[in-house]
C-alpha cells in the first residue's frame, strides 16, 4: 500500500499539497480554473473550496479534528485607503491556527521538503522547542518560542566529501517556488532555528497565510463550515 503522502499526490485527486514534489507543481500549474462546468450550485462551490483548501492546509488531520479546531470568530478589523477596503477577506485566516503547529513551522522554514517529512523530523526527536525535545507534530507553539532543528536532519544540508564538520548547502529539485518565508517567522539558517513571532494576519492587499488559493475561495470554505456548525446546533 502506498504511503499517505503518495496517495495524497495522485494526479487524479487534483489536490495541491505542502510539498516540493514535482507532481505538486504540476497540480499547481494545472489549476487554471477553480470550478468545473458541472459545479453550478453554491453548495457545490463551497464543498469544492472546502476540499481543496483543506487538502493544502491540513492534510495531516481528520475532519473531526478540524471541526474541533474551527473558529467561526475571525478578525473583523479592516484598513481603508482612500475610503476603499484594502485588506483581503478575513476568511483567508481560517487556517491561521494551523501555522502554529510544529510540523508546519518546520516546513515553512524550509528545513523539510514536505509536511510529511517535517512530521517525521518532529516524531523522531530532531526538533526542539526552547531547547527541549517535543515529539508532537500537532503541538502549537506560543509567540516568541524558538524552534531548532538538528542540522544533519535538514533536507538541504549534507556532509562534505572532504570530511569537514561544516555541512554544505545542497539545493533540492523543484524547491525554488516554495523558497519564501512568511512574515510571522524569523529564520536563522546558520543555527537551523526559527522564532515564531505572532499569529498570521491580513494587511493591505496581502494575507500572511501562504496559500495557492485566493481569499475569496477561502471565504467559500469558511461559509461551508459556518453553515455546518449552525446545522449541528
Amino acid at each position: 500500500m502506498p504511503r499517505k503522502s503518495e496517495r495524497h499526490l495522485k494526479l487524479s485527486r487534483q489536490l495541491i499539497s505542502m510539498t516540493w514534489n514535482p507532481r505538486n507543481l504540476y497540480q499547481l500549474d494545472s489549476k487554471k480554473r477553480l470550478f468545473t462546468i458541472k459545479q453550478k450550485t453554491l453548495f457545490q462551490h463551497m464543498w469544492k473550496a472546502k476540499r481543496d483548501t483543506r487538502g493544502y492546509h491540513d492534510a495531516n488531520i481528520t475532519e473531526k479534528q478540524w471541526l474541533r479546531m474551527f473558529n467561526p470568530q475571525l478578525p473583523t478589523y479592516n484598513v481603508k485607503i482612500d475610503n476603499k477596503p484594502s485588506n483581503p477577506n478575513a476568511a483567508s485566516l481560517m487556517y491561521a491556527c494551523m501555522e502554529r503547529r510544529l510540523d508546519f513551522i518546520v516546513f515553512r522554514s524550509h528545513f523539510a521538503s514536505s509536511i510529511w517529512m517535517a512530521r517525521q523530523l518532529v516524531v523522531h526527536g530532531k526538533v526542539k522547542i526552547n531547547g527541549k525535545e517535543l515529539p508532537y507534530p500537532s503541538h502549537k507553539v506560543k509567540d516568541g518560542d524558538v524552534i531548532s532543528v538538528d542540522p544533519e536532519a535538514v533536507v538541504t544540508l549534507a556532509k562534505p566529501e572532504n570530511g569537514s564538520k561544516e555541512l554544505d548547502f545542497v539545493p533540492q529539485p523543484y524547491q525554488q517556488p516554495w523558497m519564501f518565508i512568511p512574515d510571522y517567522l524569523e529564520v536563522n539558517y546558520n543555527t537551523c532555528s526559527v522564532v515564531f513571532l505572532r499569529e498570521p494576519m491580513t494587511r493591505p492587499s496581502l494575507t500572511e497565510v501562504p496559500s495557492p488559493y485566493p481569499p475569496e475561495f477561502h471565504a467559500l470554505a469558511y461559509e461551508f463550515y459556518l453553515r455546518r456548525g449552525r446545522n449541528r446546533k
